[in-house]
């Protein structure tokens, strides 16, 4: 299959319509009608039902679409790491580390000043990113190296260090009942009727459904702690960040959440590795 084909079929497959698939791919319809009947021919497989209610998705063309998306993610990230890979080789460029905003908030000032005094260090340019984007752009390309944090953050099929392990702490605003407890367990947390917990956005940027609020950031979430509207369990090291108006208090029963630094597999960039070495000594 060609990249161009998966292109056609993809949009075709997501739009369930021919017409709106040739609009977003910027051609007529029935080149676009021949390169999906060319495929399945190729496939020896029907892909799409066709009929006078519209277009929807064969069995194999469910498979395909899902293949098909990662392949194409797999193309682009390709793309863009070609291009910085040959951009450092000319002196051009130098990292791109991705971090969830507001996470590693200790650790990521004490690695960024510990690599920049290497004698091979090169620059850093740091994304602060919402929840689990710093994953996504990692294996898009985007990023050539990554703070993940397990076990919210898939590392399958990424190289990774472990740097550090910690236990979680729930945050509360700061005049609640709970707030001055020595400790807490998660079923307490999950029980309070006042403050449900916060729901994130999924990879699609929907948000799942109930009765907390919708949150973006860190910031924003410290803000509807405070204010009465929510309440989380984050890492510990996040006690830097806190505001005097919320407080934290440790779950004895949460999962602990271990600081992966990741990177795509089979890199051989010499600043990366240097970061890398540097990151397994702060």
């Amino acid at each position: 299959m060609e990249t161009r084909e998966l292109r056609y079929f993809v949009a075709v497959a997501e739009e369930l319509h021919f017409s709106r698939a040739a609009r977003r791919l910027g051609i007529a319809q029935p080149p676009l009608s021949r390169a999906i009947r060319q495929l399945e021919r190729r496939l020896g497989v029907t892909l799409l039902e066709r009929d006078s209610r519209g277009v929807a998705l064969t069995p194999a063309g469910s498979v395909l679409l899902r293949e098909g998306r990662a392949a194409l993610d797999a193309v682009a990230a390709a793309d863009r790491r070609t291009r910085r890979a040959g951009q450092a080789a000319n002196g051009g460029a130098g990292l791109v580390l991705a971090t969830k905003a507001g996470a590693s908030s200790e650790l990521l000032p004490k690695l960024l000043d510990a690599y920049a005094a290497e004698p091979d260090a090169v620059p850093v340019e740091v994304l602060l990113c919402g929840i689990g984007e710093q994953e996504r752009l990692l294996r898009d390309g985007r990023a050539d190296v990554a703070l993940l944090h397990r076990p919210f953050d898939s590392i399958t099929g990424l190289d990774s260090e472990e740097l550090v392990t910690e236990q979680q702490v729930a945050i509360l605003p700061a005049g609640h009942p709970l707030a001055h407890r020595p400790h807490l367990r998660m079923a307490e947390v999950e029980a309070l009727p006042d403050l449900p917990m916060p729901r994130w956005p999924r990879s699609d940027g929907s948000y799942p459904p109930g009765p907390g609020p919708e949150v973006r950031d860190h910031a924003q979430l410290l803000q509807l702690v405070a204010l009465g509207r929510t309440s989380v369990v984050l890492p510990e090291s996040c006690r830097s960040l806190l505001r005097p108006d919320v407080a934290a208090v440790p779950v004895l029963d949460a999962p602990s959440v271990t600081t992966v630094i990741a990177w795509p597999p089979h890199s051989r960039s010499r600043a990366l590795a240097g970061l890398v070495r540097t990151a397994t000594r702060c």
